[in-house]
């Protein structure tokens, strides 16, 4: 090989490359940034007491999160119980009942969501879903689910809140957990079908106990994708979570997100370097919470 023919083959190397480190640099840039500036509140406050103090005064330079974190994880976790049953279901239906035409019709329509602005979710949820929420939902969910502590009467915390800002984010993600879900199911080798439906087993049988299971990584990625959506949405959650400083007790509650404070105050704050400090520690443990999740689900993964 001449040494020109030689120096073009590696030019595309060296271009991919070139990309794969840009990216990581990136990466490494905006985790130094919010660290950097988030570092100066966690001297001053202690990470421990950042995490589990509940009070937050600019003009007293104290900051606590506890609120803020806890409302955070209460509103993903319920969005995640609303929108994972539906994502999974709906993938294996696609990849494994509908016809081609249906999965052609239907396929399209799912990933649209996705490039709706979340403003736009916001909106439609506050004026379509938060008075349907308000005067019917919560009416018949307390009737039905009111002996759970978990569904008892919210007296006028029927719109805004939890119920509607959970199933607006199920919503939001649900193409991310069906897009990946469908992808992993349709990539388990169809030898799998085959020695299962050759051993008697039904169609369902096959799906549950192999087809599920051998893509189960693939599922688990997409609910961890899912997940990380949720937690750092911001603008349907300032417009339909509410601004309540508390953890959210009940599923028509309101709270307090930690997305939301950043927005609601970042630009009050933002000139003054203490309070910025604050909101972008507020900023970095999101970004480690979401980390550690992924981390586990990386472990479990492993696992299966």
């Amino acid at each position: 090989m001449s040494r020109k023919s030689k120096s073009e083959s590696l030019t595309p190397q060296y271009v991919f490359s070139s990309c794969t480190v840009l990216t990581a640099l990136i990466t490494i840039y905006f985790i130094g940034f919010i660290f950097y500036f988030a570092y100066p509140t966690f001297a001053s406050q202690g990470f421990i007491n950042f995490i589990t103090g509940s009070e937050w005064n600019y003009s007293e330079n104290i900051y606590g999160i506890r609120i803020f974190l806890g409302g955070t994880v209460v509103l993903t976790l319920i969005t995640l119980m609303l929108a994972v049953p539906v994502g999974i279901f709906t993938g294996v239906f696609l990849s494994e009942f509908a016809s081609p035409k249906v999965v052609s019709i239907m396929r399209p329509l799912i990933e649209l969501l996705v490039g709706i602005p979340s403003v736009v979710y916001g909106v439609v949820g506050l004026f379509v879903l938060g008075p349907i929420f308000g005067s019917y939902v919560a009416s018949i969910t307390v009737s039905i689910l009111g002996f759970l502590p978990f569904f008892q009467d919210p007296g006028s915390e029927r719109g805004v809140g939890l119920a509607l800002a959970s199933t607006v984010l199920a919503i939001m993600i649900l193409p991310t957990i069906i897009s990946i879900s469908e992808d992993s199911i349709r990539s388990v080798k169809r030898e799998y079908r085959e020695a299962s439906f050759a051993l008697g087993a039904t169609h369902w049988e096959t799906i549950s106990k192999v087809v599920l299971p051998a893509a189960s990584k693939g599922i688990l990625s997409a609910v961890v994708l899912g997940m990380m959506r949720a937690m750092g949405e911001t603008m349907a959650v300032v417009m339909l979570f509410g601004s309540a400083k508390q953890i959210p007790t009940t599923f028509f509650g309101s709270g307090y997100a930690m997305t939301s404070k950043i927005l609601n105050d970042i630009g009050l704050h933002i000139a003054e370097e203490t309070s910025r400090s604050a909101l972008f520690a507020i900023a970095a443990v999101l970004f480690a919470t979401e980390i550690l999740f992924v981390g586990l689900a990386r472990v479990i993964g492993g696992k299966l």
